[in-house]
């Protein structure tokens, strides 16, 4: 049986829309308004071996916060539903990604708690996006899909860089850790 889920979330400022299999082949339809995310979650199905389909409107023109925020609290959302019982993950799981000039480190926790470090020096925009909502988006990931999310930048200069390798990083530690690799929830509480 595949895990997958579909999420829905309508608010006065954003309509997003997402369907997620974790047991994917890496297919990726993004369609939202802010074109370096759409380029990110494709590398995101891409290198995670999800499917994703994504569709998102917001209220771009008072900037990217809302819709960005929004595809990552619905994302989240999507993926604690589509991992069900969590048994036999397993669970912990991280990952170091160069790209070019950049260097970054990506550690998760299945663990039903949610927390967010974030330690990427990047600043600006990329493309017409401020890219200090990258932030808001492994927020808002990590606290609705209640997983513990740390992302350390070792190195680098070029914020495309930076941010493409961080979500290469996260791509690659949540494949390993949903890995099924037992029958048993991996926790001595017995539950996630």
């Amino acid at each position: 049986m595949k895990r997958e889920a579909r999420i829905s979330r309508k608010t006065e400022e954003t309509e997003v829309e997402i369907s997620l299999c974790i047991d994917g082949s890496g297919k990726a339809e993004i369609s939202t308004p802010v074109g370096f995310l759409n380029h990110m979650l494709e590398t995101v199905a891409k290198h995670s071996n999800f499917d994703i389909k994504v569709q998102a409107k917001g209220d771009v023109e008072v900037d990217f916060h809302h819709t960005v925020e929004d595809i990552g609290i619905v994302l989240g959302k999507t993926f604690l539903k589509a991992l069900g019982e969590k048994k036999g993950i397993k669970r912990f799981a991280s990952a170091i990604v160069p790209m070019d000039d950049a260097l970054t480190l990506c550690s998760v926790d299945i663990g039903g708690r949610p927390y967010l470090y974030y330690n990427l020096n990047v600043n600006g925009k990329l493309g017409n996006m401020d890219v200090e909502v990258i932030e808001e988006f492994f927020r808002a990931f990590s606290y609705n899909a209640l997983i513990n999310l740390y992302i350390d930048g070792l190195h680098g200069k070029n914020a495309h860089h930076i941010i493409e390798s961080a979500f290469k990083a996260f791509s690659l530690s949540l494949k390993e850790a949903v890995r099924i690799e037992g029958e048993n929830i991996p926790s001595t509480k017995g539950v996630l």
